[in-house]
């Protein structure tokens, strides 16, 4: 059979006109790459709720959106090499979980969108010129809260009325530990409370923090948190119940290995709402634009367990108004 020139032409006019149209967004979509900077080890909830936020606004996994996981595990020194992995993956966005995080990608890019989910403080760390207008190309969540620590000193002494000298264990390296240091001491004051201060600057730090504190004989410990002391919080909740101290911890993970108590920001709500921001940057907006979000969530949890056997009694008040009780 001899096909002609013009049947040919024909067939190609046909193909054309029954072809399924395509529109102009779906034919430029790509799938868009963020990279998720973690300093500690892997959060699952925390990611969990990132992709949730992200699902509730139309982004899917493997097909408009992939997640590039990566984690330091703790050795924080290691934050720059995955920036640079991250990077050579042209990922779209970094979300890097704190103040660390975001400073390794600020240093390992240039101009890429940063957004941080749960910062202690981005204007003293000089990431955001300020919460209503961040410039530059970084914005996110933070904690910044500067009641917080004193909450948490109060919530402590509610606990275990009898305690009047306290162990307070914190990051030097980190600015925002220093200020929650100094806010505590007239809080310490009305309360009737000794504080003994004991600083970190590393995972080596510790051994050497637990002794001087064992040392000093305190009556409970107050743990102001940051991502060195929670990569660190096995080593912490061991020496907790070791000591018998009654402690007070800033992110709810310590709690769910055995520590007695935690109040801080909801961060898992943190980072359902950081995919908020990240959705505005996929499509358009400018990190720049974009206001700086603060915690509107709190949570309080509670470990029966523990209290059992640090021989302590959590008063009424204080077991009604935990968001979990772990018994």
């Amino acid at each position: 059979m001899k096909i002609t020139r013009a049947a040919v032409a024909f067939s190609l006019v046909v193909a054309f006109v029954t072809a399924p149209l395509v529109s102009d967004a779906e034919s430029t979509a790509k799938v868009r790459k963020v990279g998720f900077l973690m300093g500690m080890d892997r959060q699952p909830k925390w990611e969990a709720a990132f992709e949730k936020g992200l699902q509730e606004l139309g982004w899917s996994k493997g097909q408009n959106i992939t997640i590039e996981y990566l984690s330091a595990d703790g050795d924080f020194g290691r934050l720059p090499e995955l920036c640079k992995q991250m990077v050579s993956r042209a990922v779209d966005l970094i979300l890097a979980v704190s103040a660390p995080e975001t400073a390794a990608a600020k240093k390992c890019t240039d101009g890429l969108p940063i957004v941080f989910a749960i910062h202690g403080d981005p204007i003293m760390t000089g990431d955001v010129q300020s919460l209503a207008h961040p410039g530059g190309n970084i914005t996110g969540l933070s904690q910044m809260h500067p009641e917080m620590a004193a909450k948490q000193l109060d919530l402590l002494k509610q606990i275990a009325p009898g305690i009047s000298r306290v162990a307070v264990l914190w990051n030097a390296t980190v600015p925002t530990k220093l200020e929650d240091w100094k806010q505590l001491k007239p809080v310490a004051r009305s309360l009737g409370v000794e504080l003994l201060s004991f600083e970190v600057r590393g995972p080596a730090d510790f051994d050497s923090a637990f002794t001087a504190i064992r040392q000093e004989h305190p009556d409970a410990l107050l743990e102001l948190g940051d991502p060195l002391t929670v990569a660190m919080r096995k080593p912490i909740v061991d020496f907790e119940l070791k000591e018998g101290l009654p402690e007070m911890y800033t992110h709810r993970q310590f709690v769910e290995i055995g520590g007695l108590a935690s109040y801080g920001a909801d961060r898992t709500y943190m980072f359902n709402l950081a995919a908020r921001i990240v959705d505005k940057i996929l499509k358009g907006a400018k990190p720049a634009d974009i206001p700086v979000e603060q915690p509107t969530k709190f949570e309080m949890l509670v470990n029966l367990k523990t209290a059992t056997a640090l021989g302590l009694t959590i008063p009424q008040s204080i077991l009604a108004g935990a968001d979990e009780v772990i018994e």
